[in-house]
């Protein structure tokens, strides 16, 4: 699956270059990461009925206050 959406993408948009396979793939790397990390902090009992941008505010703000 992490070869398959870059190289599917790749040949839709007509690519030809190994640097611009490589970019697609980091782009999609960086991507599916930060959607994965965003999943994660958004299902935890604690931020429910709270909006995104408030709970990931909280976060930096408490472990700002750790450190």
């Amino acid at each position: 699956m992490g070869i398959a959406v870059p190289l599917t993408i790749f040949f839709l948009l007509g690519l030809h270059t190994p640097s611009q396979f490589f970019t697609v793939a980091a782009t999609t790397f960086l991507a599916w990461g930060l959607a994965d990390l965003l999943a994660t902090i958004l299902e935890r009992p604690r931020l429910e009925n709270r909006s995104a941008k408030l709970a990931i505010k909280e976060d930096l703000e408490r472990r700002k206050t750790v450190d």
